[in-house]
């Protein structure tokens, strides 16, 4: 792997050549899929919507809108602004194939960053709507996040970075949230 920065290099090839046993290569598909396109985390939201009391509700919102930066932010103007190819595509010898190739380009993840952005909404609210879920949401994200670099699919850079601009896009969205609701009683009145 001659080309790639020190971190990256250092931290692929151990998980490469240590972490990869039949356990691990069956779980760790599992555990990816739970990520792809943010499904989980959608679902998890629009169950906070639909079933969720007022501040459940808005936990599921803040998800969504989190996710929805994450995807404006990082797949739609990161990925093509920086071009970085997958791992598989640059070194196609290294590992071998768990799952089927992703296309697009590697860099930030978007799996870490929908995961992350999703976790981290969790986590801040978990004073309101979801007490218990806080920290295995986050658990859940690490998992999807390493689940990248295991499968070959990212570089450790990318799964780092989408990982922050996920936690970036949760800060940004529920201080956005709270900015509006003081905006509004200062409008309207409290309520």
């Amino acid at each position: 792997m001659n080309g790639l920065n020190p971190f990256d290099q250092a931290v692929m090839g151990f998980v490469q050549t240590h972490c990869h046993n039949p356990l691990a290569d069956a779980v760790f598909p599992v555990i990816t899929y739970l990520g792809e396109g943010g499904a989980l985390w959608i679902i998890l939201a629009a169950a906070l919507l639909i079933f969720g009391r007022k501040s459940g509700r808005k936990t599921g919102v803040l998800m969504l809108l989190a996710m929805l930066a994450g995807l404006l932010i990082g797949e739609l103007a990161l990925k093509n602004i920086v071009c970085r190819p997958r791992p598989f595509v640059a070194f196609p010898s290294y590992a071998k194939a768990l799952i089927p190739p992703p296309s697009g380009y590697s860099f930030p993840s978007g799996h870490s960053c929908s995961s992350f952005a999703a976790a981290t909404v969790i986590f801040m609210r978990s004073r309101h709507a979801c007490r218990c879920f806080g920290l295995p949401a986050l658990i859940l994200a690490g998992l999807i996040a390493f689940s990248r670099v295991f499968l070959f699919v990212h570089y450790p850079t990318d799964v780092l970075c989408g990982a922050a601009l996920g936690v970036i896009c949760a800060f940004c969205s529920t201080a956005a949230l709270k900015l509006w609701q003081r905006r509004r009683e200062q409008t309207l009145g409290p309520h």
